[in-house]
């Protein structure tokens, strides 16, 4: 599956919230996300490599999976 990680989840990977978050890490959380996600679902829990915990926003398009934005914790 193709993994899409749009310019504002790309904006937000330089804050400090989402520090020790890589484009890595957000594939890898949602290549994990199991089945169709119709609508923009906010999945929490992921852990980053670098020990961060994160969530994603995430929706299926027709090209792929779409990053909508991460939130840090």
């Amino acid at each position: 599956m193709r993994i899409i990680i749009s310019q504002h989840a790309k904006k937000r990977m330089g804050d400090l919230r989402q520090s020790n978050i890589d484009t890595g890490d957000i594939i890898e959380a949602a290549l994990s996300i199991p089945g169709y996600i119709p609508a923009a679902t906010r999945f929490r829990g992921f852990v980053s490599a670098g020990g961060r915990t994160f969530d994603i926003v995430a929706k299926d398009v027709f090209n792929g999976r779409l990053v909508i934005t991460i939130i840090g914790k």
